[in-house]
């Protein structure tokens, strides 16, 4: 079974291209080998699943048009429409160069450079322009700017993140 926490989103679905299946995607990060991809994934009701790409045509650095194993026309097509693309986190190149979405930290542990380990990134609140990381800790929920001037080192084989946060950022 595919987890969340091993995943990674690359882009969406924006809608159908032609009339035989195809479908015009966009990315958000662009830091994988296609060629050595397995399939893509999408979220459907909850679960996660594996889609075989048939055919991928680069159109610009961030947009293609690919055609999915079974999917074999537009009307099909339009169910997926704004359905996030997800890949395992493992076909990620250059993670360290890489301008990923915060969600791929989710089950990434937050270590404080003072106080230590203070939980594990559970999601992402992006509901407003301040992005923040979810932090649980037994049963306390802590939520952290998402901010480079915070971030001290990230540790992608231990999934670590350290950070220096200003006195009493934790206390709120």
């Amino acid at each position: 079974m595919i987890k969340s926490e091993q995943l990674v989103s690359i882009g969406k679905i924006i809608k159908p291209h032609g009339i035989r299946g195809d479908m015009s995607i966009s990315f958000s990060v662009d830091v994988f080998d296609f060629d050595e991809l397995p399939f893509f994934i999408i979220e459907i009701d909850g679960c996660f699943v594996p889609f075989v790409v048939e055919e991928y045509r680069s159109i610009a650095q961030t947009s293609a048009i690919i055609k999915l194993e079974g999917i074999d026309s537009d009307d099909e097509v339009r169910d997926f429409s704004g359905m996030q693309i997800f890949i395992q986190k493992e076909y990620i190149e250059n993670i360290e160069e890489a301008e990923v979405n915060a969600d791929f930290f989710i089950g990434y542990k937050m270590s404080e450079k003072t106080k230590g380990i203070i939980g594990v990134i559970t999601a992402i609140d992006d509901s407003t322009d301040n992005v923040l990381f979810v932090v649980h800790e037994n049963d306390e929920e802590l939520l952290i700017p998402v901010s480079e001037d915070y971030i001290l080192e990230i540790d992608h084989s231990e999934k670590v993140i350290y950070v220096d946060l200003p006195e009493g950022l934790l206390d709120l």
